[in-house]
């Protein structure tokens, strides 16, 4: 399995993307904003802090929104949570950015509804096609990095104390989601009460390998499926359990105890 970014769809041709850039370094959003010209791709607004990058997403309706983890104000996890409260399922798709890829920051925003994330040193081309495989409402999942983040940090179902928590007792410092530094668990996928006995044993057997962060191509030939089967699997998995894409489906497969860590 490669570590790559997996493509699970052909991006459509609708034109192209609206981009929000949310960084509180000026030299960051400077940068991408040229990359991003360069390939065409227009940028709507650029934030400083998270409450900029709620308003600038409410005023111009971003097709995909670069969003830095960490920010003064309002952390991008809380601004991911606003953002999409406000879209009531709209369109646009937030891109987390961050410095290193094991970070419960970053666990917290893909819990929250974020559609992947990208470290900051990005090259340029994976960047361009980072936004525009999002925009098509796929997940930007680089397999064995979301694997071992949400190992690391999504909650065992019988768990008392959640990751930030436990991250607080640790480092002393409050866990993420309200602030710069908020306070509370990393927020869980999907709606609440989300039930997996909705789902048919065959559509359990293909979350499982989703959450292991396998591609369409690879759980139909584990399965002896057709690709468009296993497509569709996994679109009527996202509809039952109301998630918005396969990060969230990793998420919440570790967080029922669908899979365990190291399993």
């Amino acid at each position: 399995m490669s570590g790559g970014y997996s493509i699970f769809s052909a991006p459509r041709d609708a034109g192209p993307p609206t981009v929000v850039i949310a960084d509180d370094q000026a030299l960051v959003r400077g940068g991408f904003r040229l990359i991003l010209k360069a390939a065409g791709i227009e940028v709507a607004a650029e934030a400083a802090d998270g409450e900029q990058a709620v308003a600038a997403v409410l005023e111009h309706r971003p097709d995909v929104v670069l969003m830095d983890v960490r920010m003064p104000v309002m952390d991008g996890i809380e601004a991911t949570r606003r953002i999409l409260a406000a879209g009531g399922g709209g369109p646009t798709r937030i891109i987390i950015l961050t410095t290193f890829d094991l970070d419960e920051y970053v666990y917290a925003a893909l819990a929250a509804g974020a559609s992947g994330f990208l470290l900051k040193d990005v090259t340029p081309e994976h960047l361009v096609a980072a936004v525009q495989l999002v925009r098509t409402g796929d997940a930007l999942l680089a397999p064995s990095i979301t694997r071992r983040l949400v190992e690391r940090f999504a909650a065992v179902p019988d768990s008392a104390a959640g990751p930030a928590s436990a991250a607080g007792q640790a480092g002393g410092e409050s866990g993420p989601g309200t602030g710069g530094r908020g306070s509370g668990r990393p927020g869980t996928a999907g709606g609440s009460g989300c039930d997996l006995t909705a789902l048919t044993p065959r559509e359990l057997e293909v979350l499982g390998l989703v959450a292991r962060g396998m591609s369409n191509a690879e759980i139909a030939a584990e399965l002896i499926l057709s690709e468009a089967t296993v497509k569709t699997h996994v679109a009527r998995i996202l509809t039952k359990l109301a998630l918005r894409d396969r990060v969230q489906a990793v998420v919440l497969a570790y967080e029922t105890g669908l899979i365990s860590p190291g399993g």
